[in-house]
């Protein structure tokens, strides 16, 4: 059979890839750790199957990278580097599955180059780093399926990547589920007809179980995760009456026209139909759930690249050229481009970026408190952020392993001797004077820029005297 599809413009799409990867490498270095770094970075030290808010991959990576070059932020980030020029790659690739001549398979790749999204993942180590680029590499096997090219190596393949997303973020199974739902209802049926998806899901199950039994063993803490997020406690959250809107930020609003475009087209042709669905679909879901806007992330380079050629076709080359350049302002919103001092705009749009700033100040203000207190004083923080901070950085003040009961934190126990003399960060005080007989402010941190991210403000307290054995207070402090 004669391949009708037009030819892939390899180069120039595989230009824009590099010049991404070229643009989020130079800016690795630059500000600081995450907080969810640093937590991945401690949560390697106890690898697990398994921990109460995520499976085992993301921070078995941050381990490799730390054993391959201690303490650097670059090397750390890597994956999410390669990432990133992945999606824009497969972008281009998928346009061109989707009918794209050269022209538009370009503009889909750049499109994706200056997505908010794929820009902010491809900069931070996280979860959503490796569930984005494995969501394009399935939809891609989802619309060759839908073309009719799917052989049962590309299915084997596609279960192979289902199950390892799944190993980084378990959200792959709603979109996997949904299309399934989907297509039962709006076809094509005989795609189920077909042993390929059943050797996919068998392959998934396999690769996932591991983490699924790890949650069942410690009685499903993700549940209490998810249900922590649907009621707005993470960071990154927001009001249900946004997550519209907030479709249109993460991605880029001048980006929009070439998405929805995609969606529509995608809704008019019968083959595809289903994909177009499977996002309407997934919108409902996590909009009813109280999930996380940049849920539905992994399925805009799908978007875009069915969006190109039409939108290409309808405003020309500059018409579609204005739409990119104005979208390039998204590079100092979602990347470390500004001076650190000039952040606190940006952060109103941009949370994540607070949290990769002020981290070596923090301890070192912990250490100047910590100095005051009896000897063999242990520390207590309030999320993973603050102990995983202290543990990367407390060495160089003499500082000692710090405890929370924040997430997989918890799981790793709590101070191993009776101490009565704590410092306790971040923690309400009401929670303390429960626990020990004494309770005294004795700092508060600030950041020298003065940037407003979750960690400045924080009070620190002294505490002595504990009422009663850690084994027995220690669930008081757990939280997810």
């Amino acid at each position: 059979m004669t391949d009708q599809r037009p030819a892939f413009a390899r180069r120039e799409v595989l230009l824009v890839a590099a010049g991404v990867g070229t643009l989020l490498l130079a800016l690795s270095g630059r500000y600081g750790y995450h907080r969810d770094e640093l937590y991945f970075l401690e949560a390697g030290k106890h690898l697990a199957w398994g921990y109460p808010d995520q499976p085992p991959l993301v921070p078995l990576l941050a381990r490799l990278a730390d054993s391959i070059a201690p303490g650097s932020l670059i090397v750390l980030r890597l994956p999410a580097t390669l990432s990133a020029v992945a999606v824009v790659a497969l972008t281009g690739l998928i346009a061109r599955e989707l009918g794209a001549a050269r022209a538009a398979q370009v503009l889909a790749a750049i499109a994706a180059a200056v997505c908010g999204v794929v820009l902010a993942t491809g900069h931070l180590l996280s979860t959503t780093t490796i569930a984005l680029l494995g969501w394009v590499i399935l939809t891609l096997v989802l619309v060759r399926a839908l073309n009719g090219t799917a052989t049962m190596r590309l299915w084997t393949f596609g279960g192979v990547v289902a199950g390892l997303t799944f190993q980084a973020n378990p959200l792959v199974v709603a979109l996997l589920v949904v299309f399934g739902l989907v297509t039962v209802a709006l076809g094509p049926r005989a795609l189920l007809t077909t042993p390929g998806p059943y050797a996919a899901a068998v392959i998934a199950v396999v690769i996932a179980s591991p983490y699924v039994i790890w949650q069942a063993v410690h009685g499903l803490p993700q549940i209490d995760v998810a249900r922590g997020i649907s009621n707005g406690d993470s960071g990154t959250s927001s009001p249900r009456i946004l997550f519209l809107p907030m479709q249109l930020l993460i991605v880029g609003p001048w980006l929009a026209p070439i998405w929805i475009t995609g969606l529509v087209q995608l809704l008019r042709r019968p083959p595809l139909r289903a994909l177009a669905a499977t996002y309407i679909g997934l919108c409902v879901l996590f909009l009813v759930v109280g999930g996380k806007p940049y849920y539905l992330a992994g399925l805009y380079p799908l978007l875009l690249a069915a969006g190109a050629q039409p939108v290409l076709d309808r405003i020309h080359t500059r018409g579609a050229g204005a739409l990119l350049v104005l979208s390039l302002p998204v590079i100092a919103v979602t990347l470390p481009v500004l001076p650190v001092q000039d952040t606190n705009p940006v952060i109103n749009v941009n949370y994540d970026e607070g949290e990769t700033i002020g981290w070596p100040g923090f301890v070192s203000q912990v250490a100047d408190a910590y100095r005051s207190l009896p000897p063999g004083t242990a520390i207590l923080t309030d999320n993973y952020g603050q102990a995983g901070a202290i543990d990367r950085y407390g060495a160089d003040h003499d500082l000692p392993t710090a405890y929370s009961g924040h997430m997989a934190f918890a799981e790793w126990g709590p101070p191993r001797a009776r101490t009565d003399s704590v410092l306790a960060i971040g923690i309400d005080p009401a929670l303390l004077h429960r626990v020990f007989s004494t309770v005294e402010p004795v700092g508060e941190l600030h950041n020298r820029w003065g940037i407003k991210n979750d960690e400045n403000g924080t009070r620190l307290y002294a505490c002595r005297g504990l009422t009663r054995p850690w084994n027995e207070v220690w669930p008081l402090f757990k939280h997810y």
